[in-house]
């Protein structure tokens, strides 16, 4: 069994030059008389054996903070944060089959050890080492799945493949809203948006690969790969997990390149997560709850929702229609995408390379009979008027517009040529 010597009080004065951490560290290690070791000295070799880190589970020592010094035999020398830890030290010992010898080191030098080093690395190879994207592509027949490698018989594109590959999978294991590649003058940064804000997870990728991966991308989103002038939008699906998940791609260029922004829709994740939305969980003050609770059973009108991007208002109309949805209506969506897939609900998605925009979708829809209707959101004058024209008519209709607050709503509308009486005649409520 490992063992730690009993604490000793030291009052050894440290260097007022290090950093805390590093005062902390050695500390602990005069108090339980263990040494300390310093990960990364500047102007020496590191004292890390890559040869013994490349034979221990990457999760391990991630889990336990502690990358291997040297062997001696059936003695493993570690650097830890916390060798005070009996559990994790008998642990270690159970699991590797030797004996620990624990050295006190920083968790930050730990942390960037297993990182950003050849760790990094083998961490994104082993997870997605099972991993091949299989591209869903939609025909006039359903679904096809393709497998991707068969769209680049370029030998020189198989790396790329693999970083691809590599790169949305560890997206949505990190369960991340967003893919960002952007071209600086000396590398490539991938970095992932998580609860919005936005990660470097992926080491610097050479510039020399910049245009390859691009290309990459463009080809799984069916994109011109011999345009570089001007943005392009594209989508792709993807089989993960026995799901699909809904890709879209934006390329714009810019100073060094073009950048890449690829927006991660897994809707059958969220539907899951959403099947029992209520707005109790949106955020409101119990007295405008109960208000809006009000409105949006009205047999007829307009219950708008606005606000900027991000600010949540597909999710309260979608916790709004969770409330109302029953057998004896119908209700009928039209959005763009389809973010969270609702059952007994009729959704359609926009899909403007076809030609089904909200406005000639929206009177596709009044002749399916709804009771109710949302519109994702809405854009233009036509699609306004039609809107308008279908909460005067008896049907309820929900929708979105991108303003700052509610003041604003008036001169969007205005903007779009539609008269204040008759939308103000419409309306409910505005949110």
């Amino acid at each position: 069994m490992a063992t730690v010597s009993s604490p000793v009080i030291n009052k050894t004065n440290f260097s007022d030059n290090e950093p805390p951490e590093v005062v902390e560290a050695r500390a602990l290690a005069r108090r339980y008389r263990l040494p300390y070791i310093d990960l990364l000295p500047p102007d020496k070799q590191s004292p890390i054996s890559y040869e013994e880190l490349a034979g221990i589970p990457v999760d391990l020592m991630l889990r336990n903070q502690f990358v291997p010094l040297k062997r001696e035999g059936r003695n493993l020398h570690v650097g830890m944060a916390d060798p005070t830890n009996l559990e994790v030290l008998d642990e270690l010992e159970n699991v590797l089959n030797v004996r620990i010898v624990p050295y006190v080191a920083t968790a930050g030098a730990i942390d960037v050890i297993l990182r950003k080093g050849d760790a990094t690395q083998r961490v994104m190879q082993e997870a997605a080492s099972g991993f091949k994207i299989s591209l869903v592509k939609e025909t006039d027949q359903g679904d096809e799945i393709l497998d991707l490698d068969r769209l680049a018989t370029d030998s020189e594109m198989s790396p790329i493949i693999k970083l691809v590959d590599t790169v949305v999978y560890n997206a949505m294991e990190s369960r991340a809203s967003d893919i960002h590649i952007e071209a600086g003058d000396r590398d490539v940064s991938v970095k992932f948006r998580i609860d919005g804000a936005l990660y470097q997870k992926v080491d610097p990728i050479d510039i020399a690969y910049h245009q390859t991966l691009i290309s990459r991308i463009k080809v799984m989103s069916e994109l011109d790969i011999a345009e570089r002038r001007i943005p392009q939008d594209g989508r792709f699906r993807v089989r993960y997990k026995g799901r699909t998940v809904d890709f879209r791609v934006s390329i714009l260029p810019a100073a060094y390149g073009e950048n890449c922004v690829i927006r991660i829709l897994d809707k059958e994740q969220i539907s899951e997560e959403f099947k029992n939305l209520s707005l109790d969980v949106v955020g409101f003050d119990e007295e405008d709850i109960k208000r809006f609770r009000l409105y949006i059973k009205e047999p007829y009108g307009m219950v708008l929702v606005t606000g900027p991007t991000g600010s949540g208002k597909t999710t309260t109309l979608y916790g709004a229609l969770n409330e109302i949805r029953n057998v004896e209506d119908k209700i009928i969506t039209i959005e763009d995408p389809v973010e969270y897939q609702l059952q007994g609900i009729m959704q359609i998605p926009v899909n403007e390379k076809k030609g089904l925009t909200f406005a000639r979708g929206l009177r596709s829809i009044l002749r399916h009979d709804p009771d109710k209707i949302m519109v994702g959101e809405i854009r233009d004058n036509e699609t306004a008027q039609i809107a308008i024209q279908s909460a005067l008519t008896g049907h309820l209709v929900f929708t979105t517009v991108h303003a700052n607050n509610v003041i604003d709503v008036i001169g969007r509308f205005i903007n779009m040529g539609v008269e204040p009486y008759n939308f103000v005649s419409a309306l409910n409520c505005v949110l």
